[in-house]
């Protein structure tokens, strides 16, 4: 278990398990998408459609479309600027802020899983991830 690993097999095994938690889905990555969206919403109240653009580097058009579903499930409010009406305010709607406090659906599952670790094992876990935070990219 601890001879020599090669980087390529602990890479499959890495994303083996990102898999099976729920880290790679499509429906996971949209929640995360929709969670960074709204973050960024609330960050900048009154939000501009560019300045929510450039805060998580996607176009306009792309962050339009995304609001616009938001808009519709009732999460962000969108209003005329009041100091330029040509510039929509975006707001999230009292639901987006229960939203966006509320945990990531595969957070639960996954949390419950450690909870059932032992201390040295999360301290463990807590290094590896310390030591994957530094790798590039």
């Amino acid at each position: 278990m601890f001879g020599n690993v090669s980087p390529a097999s602990i890479a499959v095994r890495f994303a083996a398990l990102a898999e099976r938690h729920g880290g790679s889905t499509a429906a996971h990555r949209a929640e995360l998408n929709q969670r960074k969206l709204m973050g960024a919403i609330a960050a900048r109240e009154p939000a501009t459609l560019g300045a929510v653009a450039d805060a998580i580097g996607r176009g306009a058009p792309a962050v339009s479309r995304a609001v616009e579903t938001l808009v519709r499930a009732g999460l962000v409010e969108r209003t005329n600027d009041p100091e330029n009406r040509r510039r929509l305010a975006l707001r999230l709607s009292e639901r987006g802020q229960e939203a966006l406090r509320a945990k990531p659906a595969a957070h639960g599952h996954f949390t419950a899983g450690l909870e059932r670790l032992a201390q040295s094992e999360l301290r463990a876990i807590e290094r590896a991830i310390e030591i994957l935070e530094r790798l590039p990219g």
